[in-house]
């Protein structure tokens, strides 16, 4: 539990009461949550969600059903599902919306489900409806070490592309991304690097630039990859781990066709609830074929929270983390 929102180093673990599902809920038996970078930024305010205090953090959480509200249909005691929420999720129990679970197929471990949520349906969202990605894409995906850099990566090729370049701040975790599946590495770890990213693209490629960017850094790095961009280019933002939010010079989006999108994710379950289940559903189907690695690199159990955050926060985990509840 969080009870004033400055950081994690007073997360506490305690008892609370948990109601009976409400409207359109079901109750979920907690067995695996995954940490993402937003249970940081919410734990110290800085997030758009704003829980009110004290809360419980914790955005995907994956386990049995155990009690659903009388208009529930989708769903039934004992099925395995995964939640995908605002925070909640580092519990024993969770009272979720119906509309914000998946359907876990059998093969797949409670574990492995809550690491294949958030990050991979956002990876999803920016690669397919915003970056109408096809096989024959240069793609670059910047921040590539971090969760959704290596999602995309991943999901990429496992939908069939040919290109994947990732580019890293951090040359030693290059083997992470090789890991991952890219086909290259450009380098962005200073400014005499990023100003090339357009020469190291084309150096990559043959001399092609790059079809779609995923990006999530920002500052130098956002206005580099518009550079690098090729005719008729799609750019779609997801963020900007880098902390400066760039400004857009929109004639030269007007005079390279260029294509610039935003992703936001924490809209869809709300705005496109359908999809979102489609896509998870995909997820899970690619998963379960051995296309996709869920990529977890520690897990936790619930009592060692802080440090699971911690890892998260300081970087010190390579691949996803896991709290077994």
């Amino acid at each position: 539990m969080i009870d004033a929102a400055t950081g994690i180093d007073k997360i506490r673990i305690g008892d609370a009461p948990i109601a009976a599902p409400g409207a359109g809920e079901v109750q979920i038996e907690v067995r695996a949550s995954s940490v993402n970078f937003p249970d940081i930024l919410m734990s110290e305010g800085a997030y758009q969600i704003k829980p009110p205090l004290p809360f419980t953090p914790g955005m995907e959480g994956a386990g049995t059903v155990r009690a659903v509200a009388p208009d529930v249909r989708d769903f039934k005691v004992g099925d395995r599902v995964l939640a995908s929420v605002e925070f909640g999720t580092f519990a024993e129990r969770l009272n979720a919306p119906a509309t914000r679970c998946f359907s876990i197929p059998e093969a797949i471990s409670f574990e492995t489900a809550a690491a294949v949520g958030l990050a991979y349906q956002t990876a999803h969202f920016a690669l397919c409806e915003r970056g109408r990605m096809s096989p024959d894409d240069v793609i670059l995906v910047n921040g590539a070490t971090g969760g959704v850099g290596l999602a995309a990566i991943r999901l990429a090729k496992a939908l069939g592309a040919r290109t994947v370049i990732a580019s890293v701040a951090t040359p030693d975790k290059s083997d992470i991304v090789k890991a991952a599946g890219a086909d290259a590495i450009v380098r962005v770890d200073d400014k005499g690097s990023i100003d090339k990213l357009k020469g190291q693209i084309a150096e990559a490629t043959g001399g092609k630039l790059a079809d779609l960017i995923i990006e999530s850094v920002g500052g130098d790095v956002f206005d580099a990859s518009l550079r690098a961009l090729a005719f008729r280019g799609r750019l779609v933002v997801v963020g900007f781990a880098g902390g400066t939010i760039p400004a857009v010079k929109m004639n030269y989006i007007l005079l390279k066709n260029i294509t610039l999108t935003g992703l936001q994710w924490a809209l869809y379950p709300t705005m496109m609830a359908n999809e979102v289940r489609r896509v998870q559903a995909e997820i899970f189907d690619l998963l379960g074929r051995g296309k996709l690695d869920a990529n977890i690199g520690a897990t936790y159990g619930l009592n060692e929270i802080k440090s699971a955050l911690g890892d998260m926060k300081h970087r010190r985990v390579r691949g996803k983390i896991v709290v077994r509840i």
